[in-house]
Formats: structure tokens, sequence, C-alpha cells
């Protein structure tokens, strides 16, 4: 056996250039790079590692921890899974920074590969710089705290235990089920301790991403269970985008007369526009959606995993009778809401189901239905496209006991703006350019996106609200435009979620990568405002105020911040937009600018 003399970090390096998947036939390179901070904790390991050979990947500098993790999920997802950067910190502080974006990978069940620096294993020189001491455990250090957040979690206290930590790490983050953040902690002194390794630990190494078929007795039961029912509902998730059923998902559809309902994950798969899509479900969902949702006798659920919001707390669904036909590669997700099982592929199910069915003559019993609420939904959409403040008298379209009159005039005094956002979506929607990408996360812009927003399809609406993590719409943006650098990408983004984290937005410049931030200021964080005030309290530390020392209350006035400026001062291109009628041409500049 031939073996290499390497340091823990270079073979990692050495491994992670030399990982394949093979995606129907056709072979990708797994790992496209490397997102790194460097900090005492891993500069003179890893960081020399790359230094002195990188191989084929490509490194990049991140701005903050948290955030260049966000642009690595933000490729993974836009690139459907199939390919990843990794994200590599210092110790303590550098490491923590990246759990919350940890959480939103694995929430949203995306490939995130995290290789932060830890203590040193030998235990020599503890406390070291950025250490937390555990009284009753001295194996504890800050990145235990990523086990909860992690699909597999591995620390390396040996250079010889990198083999089997890789491997497994790549078993994960290449399961279409089981996927999410792995975490592989490297202390600072194995990084730089050498071992022969094995030659054939740096092979190329592909990996088949299966297509796994139903079993025929799972096919059987869901085409009798359909076959059974007249009013089945489509509920289109994330997991049609990733397994690239689009095609078949339309087909069964057109075929077996069926509409389709979106999750948010799963907005974006197929057009708008298409007579069958009746738009978001649940919470924030579209008009045609939830009225069928209330009639409908079979949930049909393509890769979703049925959130709170998709369900409304599983209350969406009316029909005393409804039942539940699961589709998914995830057991898990497959048992949801006592549903019959069918676990596989998405593509594969689908295609099975359209095939059998049609042999059946199957068709729903909707009829003229979707027609009808497309229509009225079609309708609301145009409605709340046109909303504009009208001056006093106007009436929200959510009324609670704030002063809004009196509100709506001082947010005017400071911004010189009756901007709506529903108003702003609207004319961006018809105005952003056939390939346009929209990226955004939380705040009530999910809400609105997945209510109003004509998706082209192609996969164009990119909104991760499996976590929705305040601050992942700037940075994502950036990871959607490397995945795809010939679409022009938009992050839509409120004061808040950007005032949280927009780090990256100064890598985009240094990289060259052009993203587009709109950028909705209400000097509030708007959704929960709205949430307690509907629910009796009064506008209590949801507002962007002054504090008054008098009454302990934030009860002054609004907090003027100049985002434009901001904006500029890391080098971007910004506008403050005026009221609509005079902003057209400046926001056509903005859209069509290089």
């Amino acid at each position: 056996m031939k073996t290499i003399r390497l340091t823990m970090a270079q073979a990692l390096v050495r491994f992670l250039d030399n990982q394949y998947i093979d995606v129907d036939g056709s072979e990708i390179k797994f790992v496209k790079g490397i997102f790194a901070i460097f900090g005492h904790g891993n500069v003179v390991g890893l960081g020399q590692a790359l230094e002195e050979d990188c191989g084929q990947l490509s490194v990049h500098q991140g701005r903050n921890e948290q955030g260049m993790a966000h642009i690595a999920t933000g490729f993974a997802r836009q690139m459907r899974r199939h390919q990843i950067y990794a994200c590599t910190s210092s110790v303590g502080p550098g490491a923590a920074n990246m759990i919350t974006a940890a959480a939103t990978a694995t929430a949203n069940r995306i490939p995130l590969l995290l290789l932060p620096g830890d203590v040193y294993a030998s235990r020599q020189p503890d406390p070291v710089l950025q250490q937390v001491e555990q009284e009753h455990d001295l194996t504890l250090s800050t990145n235990d705290a990523f086990r909860a957040v992690s699909r597999y979690w591995d620390r390396i206290t040996r250079p010889e235990q990198l083999m089997s930590a890789c491997i497994s790490a790549m078993r994960v983050l290449t399961d279409p089920a089981d996927t999410g953040a792995v975490t592989l902690c490297l202390p600072q002194d194995v990084q730089g301790e050498a071992w022969d390794y094995p030659d054939y630990f740096f092979a190329r190494r592909v990996y088949r991403l299966e297509r796994h078929a139903p079993t025929e007795p799972m096919l059987n039961e869901a085409v009798a269970l359909i076959r059974r029912h007249q009013r089945p509902l489509i509920v289109c998730g994330g997991g049609v985008k990733y397994s690239q059923a689009e095609e078949a998902l339309l087909r069964f559809a057109e075929r077996c007369h069926l509409p389709i309902a979106e999750t948010q994950a799963g907005k974006g798969a197929l057009s708008s526009a298409h007579p069958l899509n009746v738009g978001g479900i649940g919470e924030t969902g579209s008009l045609a959606a939830n009225l069928l949702a209330q009639e409908a006798d079979l949930i049909i659920g393509v890769g979703t995993r049925y959130t709170d919001f998709t369900t409304s707390s599983k209350w969406i669904f009316q029909n005393p009778d409804v039942r539940y036909l699961n589709i998914n590669v995830s057991r898990f997700d497959v048992f949801k809401l006592d549903g019959v099982q069918m676990q596989g592929d998405a593509r594969v199910a689908l295609t099975q189901l359209s095939e059998r069915l049609a042999q059946e003559h199957y068709a729903s019993q909707w009829g003229e239905t979707i027609h009808r609420v497309r229509s009225q939904y079609m309708a609301e959409v145009e409605r709340v496209y046109a909303v504009e403040y009208s001056g006093e008298g106007f009436k929200p379209e959510i009324e609670d006991h704030m002063d809004t009159q009196k509100v709506f005039e001082e947010f005017n005094e400071i911004t010189r703006s009756w901007l709506t956002q529903t108003r702003v979506l609207g004319v961006l929607n018809r105005m952003l350019p056939e390939n346009a990408l929209v990226v955004a996360a939380a705040g009530s812009l999910p809400g609105d996106l997945q209510r109003v927003w004509q998706s082209r399809g192609e996969n164009d609406y990119h909104v991760e609200y499996g976590y929705s993590c305040m601050g992942y719409e700037v940075n994502a943006a950036l990871g959607a435009k490397l995945a795809q650098p010939e679409r022009e990408v938009y992050s839509f983004v409120g004061d808040g979620s950007f005032m949280m984290l927009h780090s990256e937005l100064v890598t985009s410049v240094q990289m060259g990568k052009k993203i587009t931030v709109i950028l909705l200021d209400n000097m509030t964080n708007g959704c929960i405002n709205n949430l307690q005030m509907e629910h009796g309290m009064d506008s209590y530390f949801t507002e962007f105020r002054f504090h008054q020392q008098e009454s302990g209350r934030q009860e002054g006035g609004f907090i003027p911040v100049d985002f434009a400026r901001i904006a500029e001062g890391y080098g971007c291109k910004a506008i403050a937009s005026p009221p609509l009628n005079n902003c057209m041409k400046r926001w056509k500049m903005l859209v069509n600018r290089p």
C-alpha cells in the first residue's frame, strides 16, 4: 500500500478536491471551493494548506462567519444541492457565528460543510485564547454547540481520524433524505500534525444520487387512494426542485386535472401562469389555494415537510374526511399527518403515478372550480398590486388600534414616500428581466411574495422560510449569483433583516459579482408589530423609535437610517426611491446596470 505523508489539513484539502457526484449520468465536482475567515485557530493549519496547494478548489474571503455560511447555503440551494462550498473559521466566537447558519441549512435540508477551528486536542496550552472551559467536562468546547444543528458532527483529535470522518461527512452531504449541516471540528494542533495517509484516500470518488423508486405495494396503495377521491390537491414542496421533477409534476397534474399549490420552497418550480397552479398555500398563501384546500378530500404532498405555515397549523384542510398521500425521499417526512407513505424519488414516483392513473382513465372532479378560484386570486393580486396611500381615510390591509394616520404622516415626513410594499412588488414583478431570481427570508416579505409574486418557473424563486433566518437575504443572494452567474439576482430585504446581517455585500463587491438589493424600509419589525397588535398589545419595542428616558419606552420619533449611504460606503451604487411616479426611470437604470 502506497502512502503519502501530509498534515491533516493538507489531507483534508486534497480529499475535498476529489469528490464528485453522479446525477443521471453526469458527473459534477461536488466541492466548488472554500469560504474562509482566518484566525489563530485555522490560519497556520488549514490556511497554510490552502495557500500551498488548494488544487482546483476556489478560495474566497468572508466578512462574517454566519454571512459566508449563508453564501454557501444559498449556493447549494440554487444548485439543487448538487454542489457546495465549505466554510472554515477560527476557534471560539468565529466558530459560534456559524451555528445559526448551520441550523438554517439543516432545517431546509441543504448540504453545508463547516470546518471550524477547535481548541488544542493535547490540552497542553489550555486555556487558549477564545476557549470556553467547562469544569465538569474538559472535552467540551464552543464547537459542541453545533451538535444540535448538524446532521453529522465530528471532532478530529488524531490525524488518522480524518479518513472515517470525511467518508461519513460525504455520506450525509450527498444523501437527498438526510442532508443538512455537517460539522468537522479541527483542533488547532491536529491540523498541523502529519500522518502517512494511504493514497487511495485521495482517489477520485463519485457518489451516485440514486433515484429510488417506491415499492410496488406503495404504488398500488397510492393509486387506489387517489382513485377513491374526487378532489385531490397537490402540495408542491422544495423536493420537487431538488429532484428536478417539475416536468413530471406537470404531466401528472395535467393528466389527472389536479390543482397544484406551492410551499415557499416549492414556489418557482412551475410558472405561476399555468392554469393548474393555484399559488402559495397556508398562512401566507393565495386565495385560490386556500379555498381549494378547505374543500380537498385528498392532499398529495410532494417533497414537503408540512410546516405550520403550509398547513396553517393543520387547520387549513377543512374536509372532515381528508386523507394525505406523502411522496418524499425522507422516511421521517413521509409519515407526517398519518399519511399514506410513498417513499422514493419525486420524479420517479410522479412518473409512476401518472402512467398508472392514465391507464385507469382517472380525472378529478374539480371541473371549472380551479379556473374560478384562479380568476378570483388574480383579481386579488391586481388589487393589492395597486394599493397606494390615499391620505386621510385610507384603510390599511391590516387594521388594528394603531393611530395609522399619525404614523403614516410621521413616516412620510422622514422618507418623503407613500410607497406600499405590495405596490413596489407589483411594479418590480413586471419590470425585472426574464431571467430574474428573487431571494428573501424573513419579515413580511416572504408572505407578500408567496401570495402575490408571479414566478416564471425555472427555479427563479429562492425564499428561505424553513428557518426564516433574518440576515440570510443579502448574503445568500451572493451564493445564488455564484451558482447562476448568468442570472440577475435580486435580494428583497426589510430594514430589520438588513441591519441584522448584510456583511457579504462587501464580498460581492470584492468578487465583482453583482447582486441588487431591494431594501423596503418601514422603520419597524413590521410583521411582528402586526402580530402583537392583532392580539391586543400596544406597539411595544417592535418599531424602530428613539428611547424615552422618562418612560423607559421607545416612544420617540422614528430613527432615520440612510441605507443608501451605507451601501455607497461599501462601494455599491445606490438610490433612495422617491415617490413612485418619479422613480421608475431610476429603477430601470438600476436593474439594468452591469
